[in-house]
């Protein structure tokens, strides 16, 4: 029991010491990763829509069929988007 706290302690004053480094050298300290899931969700939901429209759009001048591939493409890539950012919103923001 005793060695826990010990260990326990040892791991706070560490901590605290790497705390205090870096706001002495003015580091600065890796972004969390809500900042990572951030990043995450904004790039589901430019790059799924823009991939989808760019998909459709090739699509509807190889085959000729304007818009149909384009809408269909982009709607489908919003509710990807959107799947997948829910997966990320469930995942824990440490």
């Amino acid at each position: 029991m005793a060695d826990d706290r010990q260990n326990h302690d040892l791991d706070r004053r560490i901590a605290d010491a790497k705390a205090a480094e870096l706001a002495r050298s003015g580091a600065v300290a890796p972004p969390a990763k809500g900042y990572a899931q951030g990043s995450r969700v904004l790039a589901e939901l430019i790059g799924a829509p823009i991939g989808g429209g760019v998909l459709g759009w090739a699509l509807d001048h190889w085959l000729g069929t304007s818009p149909w591939f384009l809408l269909i493409l982009v709607a489908l890539a919003f509710v990807v988007a959107f799947r997948n950012i829910l997966r990320i919103s469930k995942e824990r923001a440490e």
